[in-house]
């Protein structure tokens, strides 16, 4: 199974995963169970994330070229951490997805849904996420918890930027490849209260699949 944490900066998303693996690993002892985040989780997709997001060139990186980083930084996550797991019948559980591209670059940098479609299909390829768990929080807080405005570029863009890419992931979640497969979560309240939250939507999708 393939799980991943999507929404805005400072839902909880990284928190959230972490703790949702160790959840998994005692509920589920005999399985393998994988941790990874987009962009990054492999020596080359990491080289790359740091290239998009943590390095200032004097020339304005265009649009669709940060499309196309982050389209092969997955190209090469996803076979070398998530099939893998997943063929040994293992879970992995993925701090965001090639949604953010559908989100922050399709609707935040406003080159359009089917063009980022276009540039990232054949990099996910048939390695599509099981489950979709979108961290739901008020613009505005999440800016707040917003910490690495240094290593990540994103996080120091304004509001209209994610208001964006906020209404993006409702028009996202609208697209067949995600039907049954989106649960929204309210990532407002504690780290406990929102693990608490995350977990029951993932026990009763388990018992679902059943």
């Amino acid at each position: 199974m393939y799980i991943v944490l999507e929404g805005i900066i400072g839902t909880g998303k990284t928190t959230q995963s972490k703790k949702l693996a160790e959840y998994l690993k005692q509920k589920f002892p005999e399985k393998e169970i994988v941790t990874t985040r987009e962009p990054g989780g492999t020596e080359i997709a990491e080289v790359i994330r740091k290239v998009v997001q943590g390095t200032e060139f004097e020339e304005e990186m265009e649009c669709v070229c940060e499309a196309y980083l982050y389209a092969a930084s997955r190209a090469q996550s996803l076979r070398k951490i998530v099939k893998p797991v997943i063929d040994r019948g293992g879970i992995v559980v993925s701090d965001r997805s090639f949604i953010t591209s559908l989100t922050n670059q399709a609707f935040g940098r406003d080159l359009g849904l089917q063009k980022v479609l276009d540039i990232n299909l054949p990099a996910v390829a048939e390695i599509m996420p099981d489950l979709v768990l979108f961290m739901d929080l008020d613009i505005k807080k999440g800016m707040l918890r917003a910490f690495d405005q240094k290593g990540d570029k994103f996080e120091s863009l304004g509001e209209d930027f994610y208001q964006k890419v906020y209404n993006g992931h409702n028009e996202v979640t609208k697209l067949p490849i995600f039907k049954d497969k989106w649960l929204s979560i309210d990532a407002d309240g504690t780290i406990d209260e929102v693990f608490e939250r995350v977990k029951l939507a993932v026990e009763s999708f388990l018992l679902n699949r059943v």
